[in-house]
């Protein structure tokens, strides 16, 4: 993907955007240890993978020569995979359990 070369896109990409927590799989995506997901997020390519432990984590492809790549925060929620690129300390709020019965249609 290329980035258009204005200053107040990649001004709102960075502060709007890429805060925050994004949506990038199911962990069915994922399903044995040692498979991967790589996936292209804001322009950065984004290594999803599940670990020898049976974590899944991901990390942050670096296009520099010989660069290993980085860790970010990866969380999962209701077997979902979320990611967080924002190097501020965001959190991921938990959500409240609301138990109600299924209306019938």
């Amino acid at each position: 993907m290329n980035v258009p070369d204005d200053p107040r896109f990649r001004r709102e990409m960075a502060s709007a955007y890429r805060s925050g927590w994004h949506f990038i799989d199911l962990v069915t995506a994922v399903p044995h240890r040692g498979e991967s997901l790589m996936v292209t997020l804001f322009g950065e390519p984004i290594l999803v993978r599940r670990e020898d432990d049976e974590d899944i984590r991901a990390y942050r492809c670096l296009r520099r020569p010989r660069g290993a790549p980085q860790p970010i925060r990866c969380a999962i929620r209701y077997g979902m995979i979320f990611v967080n690129l924002d190097q501020r300390d965001h959190q991921l709020i938990e959500a409240e359990t609301i138990t109600a019965t299924p209306r019938s249609a």
